[in-house]
């Protein structure tokens, strides 16, 4: 059971249906929905922002309200509100099945023009009062070493 906040596209909510996961996605940009629905009709897409993610909304679009893996990667964090950065990581949280995790993923230099800044340490700051502990902490993807390039985490209830 897997939620892909912030989808853009759908790729890689695509990418984890295709390989036999339940997965439900969440884009608030109406082209961008637009264009996962037609690029990917097979992957669920909930024109929603993260903090309109309830148990409830979850529910009512035929989705599980608890999730094992919440992928939230691609810069998503670096272009919600500033100052929501906490309640958006309390309500990603919020809808974990026991054991579940959340990936977390960004540029540290060189992403998007468009988004802000935010240093490893305010992320883990803000995951702590989100009552999130960091399990991992990578420099990408691929599992390679912290870097100062891009950074991935593994977030889990505290």
């Amino acid at each position: 059971r897997v939620l892909d906040a912030g989808s853009g596209m759908g790729r890689v909510g695509a990418y984890l249906l295709a390989r036999g996961h339940r997965v439900i996605a969440a884009e608030p940009d109406p082209v961008l929905v637009e264009q996962s629905r037609a690029t990917y009709p097979d992957l669920p897409v909930l024109p929603l922002e993260i903090l309109a993610l309830t148990p409830e909304a979850l529910t009512e679009a035929g989705a599980p309200s608890e999730l094992d893996l919440v992928v939230c990667v691609g810069n998503v964090l670096t272009f919600v509100a500033e100052g929501t950065e906490v309640r958006v990581l309390e309500r990603l949280g919020s809808l974990l099945a026991p054991g579940g995790r959340i990936l977390v993923g960004f540029h540290l230099t060189g992403g998007p023009a468009t988004a802000r800044d935010y240093a490893p340490e305010e992320l883990m700051a803000d995951a702590s009062a989100a009552g999130l502990a960091v399990v991992h902490r990578f420099g990408g993807y691929d599992l390679r070493p912290v870097d100062d390039q891009y950074a991935v985490w593994v977030l889990a209830r505290a």
